[in-house]
């Protein structure tokens, strides 16, 4: 389904010469119906090669191959639809001043020709889908929860049926009881509709509840990648064990 093949991303630093490299060959892949981690410390590159995947960061060199289809930043509006992505800060990712009625009907509408009435039945059927009640669809995001923004802004993100969903650090600006609701339907969406998920997080406890397979990366670079099972039970790089030896652990969600 998608395929990163090594991806490079460098930037450009103030009084220097030289370029910060930031995504260093790094290679990662995601198959139809598989649930992906990529766990990494703060400025471990995890985030700019989620934004190469969808589009908004462009790579250096390296490739991302979508469904068969080599993919640039500049892209055809069925591969933007296909690949969706869910940002860490829910209130800043989100209108304030619009309504999620109004949220999730200006992305159907930008990528769909329905009309009011079945227009506002999608939005009621998102709601349901992310286990919020329809009454919510006239409150703004001042008005709700962490929680209940962020299962909004998956809301948005299903809301033209993508079938990779890219959710950058999602839970790590909520609090830790509200954490594994958000975690929970994840795992539940991918059941229930087959979705596709690149998980991307700094916890490795979080990762081993939710993820079939986990890519770590470290100043860039994928260190390690296995089956989540095998990595936890065996891991090989050096880092990737100083990381599993600092959790608790924890039940598998599935």
């Amino acid at each position: 389904m998608l395929r990163c093949a090594d991806i490079v991303v460098s930037f450009k630093q103030k009084r220097s010469t030289s370029r910060f490299v930031a995504v260093n060959e790094a290679s990662l892949d995601v198959e139809r119906g598989q649930i992906v981690g990529l766990v990494g410390e703060s400025g471990s590159g995890k985030s700019t090669l989620a934004r190469v995947v969808v589009g908004l960061q462009p790579a250096d060199s390296g490739t991302v191959t979508f469904d068969g289809r080599l993919l640039g930043t500049r892209r055809a509006l069925a591969d933007r639809r296909g690949i969706q992505m869910v940002f860490q800060d829910p209130y800043g990712s989100l209108d304030p001043r619009m309504s999620v009625r109004a949220t999730l009907a200006e992305m159907i509408k930008r990528h769909t020709s329905l009309r009011r009435r079945a227009l506002n039945e999608r939005c009621v059927e998102l709601m349901d889908m992310v286990q919020l009640p329809a009454s919510l669809l006239s409150s703004r995001p001042a008005g709700m929860s962490g929680g209940q923004r962020q299962r909004v802004a998956i809301a948005r993100a299903l809301s033209i049926e993508p079938t990779l969903l890219v959710a950058d650090e999602p839970v790590a600006a909520l609090d830790v009881s509200v954490q594994a609701g958000i975690v929970n339907l994840l795992a539940d969406l991918r059941r229930e509709i087959g979705l596709s998920i690149l998980f991307i997080s700094h916890d490795l406890a979080i990762i081993r509840t939710l993820c079939d397979r986990v890519s770590v990366i470290y100043g860039g670079t994928i260190v390690e990648e296995n089956a989540c099972a095998a990595l936890f039970e065996n891991p090989r790089d050096d880092y990737t064990k100083a990381l599993l030896s600092a959790i608790p652990r924890l039940e598998r969600a599935h």
